[in-house]
């Protein structure tokens, strides 16, 4: 059977391959790639991704793609989901999955990193004061667009919403950090973390390559 090759651990960035797969329906084989063992760094798995990291895929005729974005671009453009042909709402959601890749998702991780992981390690208050403040500060982008939208871009879900939401789901599951950064008083996100969630499909997703 042709399956796309999916190898990927449940963190917000390999959440976002999955949710897509699932939501696009296709047929994908997933290899969990445990980054706490090292396993990104065995030459199979570099060999697919010479940058170590997760998530990426092979696609049915070999073809490798890593870098999430990327994949999900790759995804959206090959099954003709989740991306709109309208120019106009196409730049829109590109705009927003850049603005992930290149916001939300570092300052997100770095944000985490300091407030849970490195207490040991730093103790100096000016890493999680730093990155707290741009945490919401993203936070406020994201609430601020959804004024009035049902999604990022418009009344579609899209790669832009899968590229992102992991990420907020982060800030609580992963971090603990709900009521110390009042995500509660987000309430545009709140809503739309309510109807993403609501998708059977993207609840599929999320639980990928989940390692207890």
């Amino acid at each position: 059977m042709n399956e796309i090759k999916l190898y990927s651990l449940a963190t917000p960035n390999g959440q976002k391959i999955s949710v897509a797969l699932e939501e696009m329906g296709l047929t994908y084989q997933a290899y969990t790639i445990n980054i706490l063992n090292g396993d990104q760094f065995t030459p199979e798995f570099v060999a697919i991704n010479p940058n170590s990291k997760i998530p990426a895929i092979v696609d049915t005729n070999g073809h490798q793609v890593f870098e999430s974005g990327a994949i999900l671009l790759y995804l959206a453009e090959k099954t003709g989901l989740f991306l709109s042909s309208d120019p106009i709402l196409r730049s829109e959601t590109l705009q927003w999955l850049f603005f992930q890749m290149g916001g939300v998702g570092p300052m997100f991780g770095q944000f985490g990193h300091f407030y849970k992981y490195a207490g040991e390690k730093c103790t100096h208050p000016y890493p999680v004061e730093r990155y707290t403040n741009e945490t919401k500060r993203l936070l406020g982008v994201v609430d601020k667009r959804l004024e009035g939208r049902t999604f990022l871009v418009g009344e579609e879900y899209s790669i832009a919403d899968m590229a992102i939401f992991p990420w907020v789901l982060c800030l609580d599951k992963f971090y603990n950090a709900s009521e110390y950064l009042g995500l509660n008083d987000f309430k545009n996100i709140k809503g739309w973390l309510e109807r993403i969630l609501s998708r059977d499909a993207t609840q599929r997703g999320l639980t990928v390559c989940s390692i207890s």
